[in-house]
């Protein structure tokens, strides 16, 4: 890439960001006009590609999977300040937030990132290969977490209606956080070469093979400006949902599915960083994406929701619905069955996506 291109990118990746974020800070909280939404919108757009720009950029320089968890925590813990931003602002209208936010991401990670990242690998090379062990290692910790958050409630019978007691509600606290830090030990640790980039002889490929690594100093702007972008790209995701309910509400379709709209805009980043690994024949990393997003989502939002329930008012519903559980139950076996055999085709990467848009077709029309 001519120097003065990548000096141009990089003016452009800095830029945006900023200017994403001033923009938040003026239109936050306010009735926006049209002309208005549309400039947001677009800063919501330029902020996700310039976040996919930084997340690669250090998980250049500290390599993987260290590379992947930065990007999917930060997603994460800023997505967690806004579901209690909300819950705060509005409580008799969000009893369902947490769970029907932490669900959405679960849905399109599992199924949406997975799905194009394992098309993608096989379009390449016909087969998408990656590591069955770190992978399924990671997968049975989503399930688990899932089932443990998000199913139980259904049938406990402590408190009425899908809501977990206070004492239940701290153990799956404390279980998720226990489970989401222990797999990061294992994942940056002991089982580091689990989660790598494997080739077709399943030998790993632990370096970039196309530039150096960027400077510590060039790394931690990047970091800084990522973080600057996900916080434009979750504000700004905000900022134009009154637009999005409006929508929602003209078109006749339940006012759950603004939470899945906004979901899908949160997890942009996530999403072309995956594809973008996986077209480089990297499709472990763009899985690392998927899955430790997914594993976040519930690790980190659940405990923090458990705190906040303190002083927050109404009662907290972490239960599924029966549509909801039968399509949880469906992408956990579908992907244990794509995990498994550590290699993948067009096939399994179809059917993750057309159960992504099961997803999206029922919660449009229940």
């Amino acid at each position: 890439m001519p120097a003065q291109l990548r000096s141009r990118l990089l003016d452009w990746t800095v830029a945006v960001p900023v200017l994403a974020v001033l923009v938040l800070l003026v239109t936050w909280g306010r009735d926006l006009p049209g002309p208005v939404v549309m400039v947001v919108a677009a800063l919501l757009g330029g902020a996700v590609l310039a976040a996919v720009h930084h997340a690669e950029v250090v998980a250049h320089r500290v390599g993987e999977p260290y590379g992947s968890l930065v990007l999917a925590v930060a997603v994460t813990v800023i997505e967690v300040a806004l579901i209690v931003t909300l819950m705060i602002s509005g409580p008799e209208k969000t009893q369902s937030l947490a769970r029907d936010t932490v669900f959405a991401a679960v849905m399109i990670t599992c199924n949406g990132i997975l799905g194009l990242s394992l098309l993608l690998g096989a379009l390449r090379r016909r087969v998408a290969v990656f590591n069955p062990e770190g992978t399924g290692g990671a997968l049975a910790t989503v399930i688990t977490l899932a089932t443990l958050s998000l199913v139980i409630p259904t049938f406990t019978t402590a408190r009425p209606g899908p809501e977990f007691s206070p004492a239940q509600l701290t153990f799956a606290a404390v279980a998720s956080l226990a489970l989401y830090g222990l797999f990061v030990l294992v994942q940056t640790g002991r089982h580091r070469d689990y989660f790598l980039p494997v080739d077709t002889e399943g030998r790993v490929i632990d370096a970039e093979e196309h530039a150096q690594p960027p400077t510590t100093r060039a790394a931690l702007v990047s970091l800084a400006l990522l973080l600057v972008a996900l916080v434009a790209v979750v504000g700004d995701a905000k900022t134009v949902s009154p637009t999005i309910e409006a929508g929602v509400a003209a078109a006749n379709l339940p006012h759950a599915f603004v939470g899945v709209i906004i979901a899908l805009l949160v997890l942009l980043p996530e999403t072309l960083a995956a594809a973008r690994a996986a077209r480089r024949d990297r499709v472990q990393i763009s899985l690392n994406l998927a899955l430790g997003s997914a594993m976040a989502s519930i690790g980190l939002t659940i405990p923090v929701i458990a705190i906040a329930s303190i002083w927050l008012d109404g009662p907290l519903l972490l239960g599924l619905g029966g549509t909801q559980l039968a399509l949880l139950a469906l992408t956990a076996v579908t992907a244990v069955l794509t995990v498994v055999p550590g290699r993948a085709n067009v096939l399994q990467g179809g059917v993750h996506l057309v159960l992504l848009a099961a997803f999206v077709f029922l919660a449009a029309s229940p």
